[in-house]
């Protein structure tokens, strides 16, 4: 697993941000780019370059299901909640994936292998229900192709 950021590095990261400019989410989007995830440490070094509070950043950061706030699973699964997805049958993709992979949404292997999370419609629809390993599209999922994925995901090595 990556080391956290230090402040130097984080600060040096997003000090081309203004406060009051709007800048909440490029300067999330830029630090989650660079190391995966938005750390505690993030949160308030963000806050203090935006002259704001690290509830407000925390608050854009835990609305928006793209940012994390720990690192990435080596392959993370993505989870489509679009309503094309939703309605081709997706809540019966979650539910197997979480199951086999014995993860809740939002979970984590315990060494790190591997993740489950929410995903955002991306507009794919076409590919519906899907899901997204690692950014890729893994589409027309049935509930036994979805099974035989979260096999092949939790068993590699």
């Amino acid at each position: 697993m990556p080391a956290e950021p230090t402040t130097q590095e984080l600060r040096a990261l997003v000090a081309e941000f203004e406060p009051e400019k709007g800048h909440v989410l490029p300067a999330l989007h830029k630090v989650q780019e660079q190391y995966g995830y938005i750390s505690r440490k993030a949160i308030e070094i963000v806050a203090r370059q935006l002259n704001t509070t690290p509830a407000l950043i925390y608050g854009a950061v835990s609305f928006y299901s793209d940012f994390r706030t720990h690192p990435p699973a080596a392959t993370e699964i993505s989870w489509c909640s679009g309503p094309a997805c939703r309605l081709l049958g997706g809540d019966r993709i979650r539910e197997a994936m979480q199951q086999t992979l014995e993860l809740p949404l939002g979970g984590q292997s315990g060494d790190h292998r591997y993740g489950l999370h929410l995903g955002q419609c991306n507009g794919t629809c076409s590919e519906a229900p899907q899901v997204w390993v690692n950014g890729k599209v893994t589409g027309n999922l049935t509930v036994a192709s979805a099974i035989r994925l979260a096999r092949e995901v939790k068993g590699a090595e």
